[in-house]
């Protein structure tokens, strides 16, 4: 299997940090640089968190600090606190990390990186897509250069989980940023809400994973422990994985048993739709399909990833 190239851009929280994993402990995976943007947390935690994952996984990535805000209104933290308030789970154990930053800025970074390896990228986007709108506004050829494009986010039947309740939190954060990236893209990949939901790993296999006995199991089971005690009526002791499922279907993308295509924007005006991801499911308009919505994913396939990436 041919080696993937990547950039991970990331406002790390722990699913995130399931993702990152993932990337880092494949055999056919060389993750190029992290970039970090507030979502979950603020950028600075995302920034510690990041360190954190990379210290877990005994790697070593250039981490380049992203935005602090979305594009145009303040930002909101989310206070249903999932990720808890570090945005790792306050793990209990979790030990102090030298955090390293590469003085470029994480747009600027971007842009350098697709135009020193033109078609040679894969970027997966796990957040808001901030940085991403910014790297094109700099460089509007920016996305011709990027060897694939796959982002977590959208509710793309407007099953949300956001205080607009039609909208997916990573576009709901900025978008005006998701407008723009979609907007640029002529292809993108798009694991949506929906999906994650469709597609959640069970309470039995999760207790498992949390006991393999190793170094990185624990550190799964530590960043987990408290926002599944909080969540645990929410999901019925099932664990969510957004930005595992795509990172996993990026990594092999055997995994996606259907998609479709279709025509994405953004809302960015309604009062009661603001974020929503809007697809074009009609015939009454044409216009150019530029998402590849992953509807349906091999979980068996998923689960051997967290067994080889945990074990």
């Amino acid at each position: 299997m041919n080696t993937i190239r990547m950039i991970i851009d990331t406002d790390a929280g722990i699913d995130d940090a399931e993702a990152i994993l993932m990337a880092l402990q494949s055999s056919h995976c060389q993750v190029e640089a992290i970039t970090t943007v507030t979502g979950n947390v603020h950028r600075d935690k995302v920034n510690q968190n990041v360190c954190t994952i990379l210290q877990q996984a005994n790697q070593s990535v250039p981490i380049y600090s992203g935005s602090a805000r979305p594009l145009i209104e303040q930002w909101q933290p989310d206070d249903r606190r999932y990720h808890m308030d570090d945005g790792l789970g306050d793990w209990n154990n979790r030990p102090t990390c030298e955090l390293q930053l590469e003085d470029e800025s994480a747009a600027l970074a971007l842009v350098r990186l697709v135009n020193q390896y033109p078609d040679e990228l894969i970027l997966v986007a796990l957040g808001p897509l901030t940085n991403i709108s910014l790297a094109i506004r700099i460089d509007p050829t920016f996305p011709e250069k990027v060897k694939q494009f796959v982002c977590m986010g959208g509710a793309v039947d407007a099953h949300g989980n956001t205080p607009t309740v039609t909208a997916e939190f990573n576009i709901w954060v900025d978008p005006e940023a998701a407008w723009i990236t979609l907007d640029a893209f002529a292809e993108s990949t798009m694991l949506s809400w929906e999906t994650t939901v469709d597609h959640i790993i069970s309470a039995d296999d999760h207790n498992r994973f949390c006991n393999l006995g190793t170094s990185l199991a624990h550190f799964y089971d530590g960043i987990n422990q408290k926002p599944r005690e909080r969540t645990f009526h929410v999901f019925k002791g099932q664990h969510i994985i957004p930005d595992p499922l795509a990172m996993a279907i990026t990594l092999h993308p055997d995994l996606i048993l259907e998609s479709e295509k279709r025509h994405v924007t953004v809302e960015l005006q309604g009062q009661y739709t603001r974020g929503q991801i809007v697809v074009n499911y009609t015939r009454w308009k044409t216009d150019k399909p530029n998402v590849t919505i992953i509807r349906k994913i091999d979980m068996d396939g998923v689960l051997a990833l967290y067994e080889a990436m945990l074990g």
